[in-house]
């Protein structure tokens, strides 16, 4: 199981609280892999980004109006966190539905 989120964000750190077995993948420094991106756009789509972030709020109309996945690499930490891939599915986020399917 793989988390990709930020090691300083609380939300991520719950989640490796309760998932000692995840490997924290940290966006900032590593990314994330171009096909779990695309995987993941296409299974939630603009949720995957964060329109509340700092981040977000710095950009500019223009930058905005791009192609998410390209707002998403050149921006890691626009991405909605956290995105946990297990063998065989994605989770976006780390609410009450993700946290049963993943703890039992």
């Amino acid at each position: 199981m793989i988390l990709y989120g930020l090691k300083n964000c609380d939300t991520c750190r719950k989640a490796m609280k309760q998932l000692p077995e995840a490997r924290l993948v940290d966006v900032r420094g590593e990314g994330v892999p171009t096909e779990v991106l695309t995987e993941a756009l296409m299974r939630f789509g603009e949720k995957l980004v964060n329109t509340r972030s700092t981040t977000w709020r710095g950009l500019s109309e223009e930058e905005r109006a791009g192609a998410p996945i390209d707002l998403l690499q050149q921006h890691p930490a626009l991405m909605k966190r956290p995105l946990i891939k297990t063998d065989d599915a994605l989770y976006l986020g780390w609410d009450k539905t993700t946290q049963a399917s993943l703890t039992g």
